[in-house]
């Protein structure tokens, strides 16, 4: 079988960034790390649009005359569509190739909306189950599936993409029913034991990051005290332990999608699409 090779390009994954939690940048390190590994890449270099090493700075350093720019956003929202491609001197959809000197850029499409993340989904709320299974593993076809989105007013994408990813695992018919829930729109989280049916609920946030929305305010939001997530936190415990029942509900929640070790499949997925090559790496 013939193999595309990206030999002759960088590979940049590109994060958000921020100074208030380290946990932020942990996936962009991570996956640029697997993809690493792999030597399908003249280098694969991490970069951020909030915190060092900027992107900007990243673009200006690499020789190699192709470069794939794919962003670690969870939707096509508004730092990845209306913020940043404009400020590298892209238009987001219909102008994503431009020339940087000698070099191709290329600024590729989120991984949020990315088909596979259904599989991850999938497999994030496979784990937690599998690996905290008390009083016994919860049956897929007795638990609710949640995902547990941000939400906000700013862009309708970021809603719309957890609410596609609903619509795509609820068609698999694996769970007694799946929904979408969120922290800044109805249905919100807070709300979601009331909405549920089953006794069993298994949760999987909608983020890149294991930072504090994922780490302490959904836990809050689910209904652990917040002075008990705190203390968890300052002591480097997991702030939700498996599960714990709520309101008559038992619940599992996952760590973010983002951390998921198919997330790497993601980023080289959207290289391709990008690159015009088929898909047969």
């Amino acid at each position: 079988m013939h193999r595309e090779s990206f030999a002759d390009a960088a590979l940049v994954v590109l994060g958000h960034g921020t100074v208030l939690n380290d946990q932020s940048a942990a996936p962009v390190f991570q996956h640029a790390a697997a993809l690493r590994g792999r030597h399908l890449f003249r280098e694969v270099r991490e970069a951020f649009w909030k915190q060092a090493p900027q992107i900007k700075t990243v673009l200006a350093e690499i020789a190699a005359p192709r470069s794939f720019i794919v962003p670690l956003f969870i939707s096509e929202g508004y730092f990845s569509t209306e913020v940043i491609p404009p400020a590298l001197g892209f238009r987001f959809p219909d102008h994503l190739k431009r020339q940087l000197g000698a070099a191709a850029v290329h600024y590729c499409l989120p991984v949020g909306s990315h088909e596979l993340m259904t599989t991850v989904i999938l497999a994030r709320a496979a784990e937690v189950a599998r690996n905290f299974p008390f009083p016994r593993a919860p049956k897929p076809a007795e638990t609710t599936l949640l995902i547990a989105g941000h939400g906000t007013g700013r862009h309708a994408n970021s809603r719309r993409a957890v609410e596609r990813q609903m619509e795509l695992i609820r068609a698999q018919n694996i769970y007694a029913a799946v929904g979408a829930v969120f922290m800044e729109e109805a249905p919100f989280i807070q709300d979601c034991h009331a909405a549920v049916k089953t006794r069993n609920v298994v949760v999987v946030p909608f983020f890149i990051s294991d930072g504090l929305h994922a780490i302490e305010d959904i836990p809050v939001l689910l209904g652990e005290p917040e002075r008990v997530v705190k203390a968890r936190l300052a002591t480097g415990q997991p702030t939700w332990r498996n599960p714990t029942e709520r309101h008559g509900k038992l619940i599992w929640y996952s760590p973010a999608v983002g951390t998921e070790p198919l997330l790497a499949e993601v980023i080289l997925q959207r290289v391709i699409e990008a690159s015009g090559t088929p898909n047969h790496l």
